[in-house]
């Protein structure tokens, strides 16, 4: 979960979001050279003669402020690239859970377990537990293994919502009539909040998500379980 005044990303729970922190950092690297480079030049023509031919009309300048920027785009693009690829590859899934956004509160069901569906409702301030983060609570989490690729089918019933869970590296659109499709895998048990990031009305940020990553027996009698109750 987010940090008060916390300045970076949250701490990463899966390979994807691993893969963006590293990419995050490589941009920025490039960003602060850039601008090291750019404060450079500038300073050299506030202090050098603005007549001084050899300075603005130099050939070698035009070069290079001309094939650096295809350099810089070309080492930023190929590791971005990479990641698209890896965040849009979704092979041999252990378990799908298809999401349902509704105004305003998610369901989720188990679509290879039959019995197992249920809705997820922020848990009012009044209702909240000590420990239990206000406006990030739910009364129903979405629990799956941890260690495990998930897939997730994302659809909404009335408005567009956004499913979003900052830790994991997983944010996709909830549209209607359409199915999205994302995955993840969780690699340390724990929980792990998002929010819906698409405005979609006027409770929009009080349908907040929860996942809860388990070892993978603990999944299995927590499913045991549900499908009894």
């Amino acid at each position: 979960m987010a940090q008060p005044l916390q300045l970076g990303f949250q701490d990463a729970a899966s390979p994807i979001m691993e893969e963006l922190l590293h990419f995050h950092d490589h941009a920025l690297v490039a960003v602060f050279l850039i601008s090291i480079l750019v404060l450079y030049i500038i300073t050299t023509m506030m202090t050098a003669k603005l007549t001084n031919t050899n300075l603005i009309d130099a050939q070698e300048i035009e070069m290079v402020w001309t094939i650096m920027p295809s350099i810089i785009l070309i080492v930023i693009a190929l590791p971005s690239l990479r990641i698209l690829y890896l965040m849009d590859e979704i092979s041999n899934p252990f378990i799908t859970v298809k999401t349902i956004g509704h105004q305003w509160y998610w369901s989720y069901e188990y679509s290879d377990y039959e019995d197992i569906s249920f809705d997820s409702y922020m848990t009012p301030t009044m209702d909240l537990l000590p420990g239990q983060l206000r406006l990030l609570e739910v009364d129903n989490r979405m629990v799956v293994p941890m260690n495990a690729p998930i897939r997730v089918l994302i659809t909404a019933e009335d408005v567009l919502h956004s499913w979003a869970v900052p830790s994991l590296g997983v944010k996709t659109d909830a549209i209607p009539g359409r199915l999205n499709q994302t995955s993840f895998i969780t690699t340390r048990p724990g929980l792990f909040y998002g929010q819906c990031s698409e405005i979609c009305g006027a409770n929009h940020s009080f349908m907040p998500i929860v996942i809860e990553a388990i070892p993978l027996q603990s999944f299995n009698s927590w499913s045991l379980l549900i499908r009894e109750t």
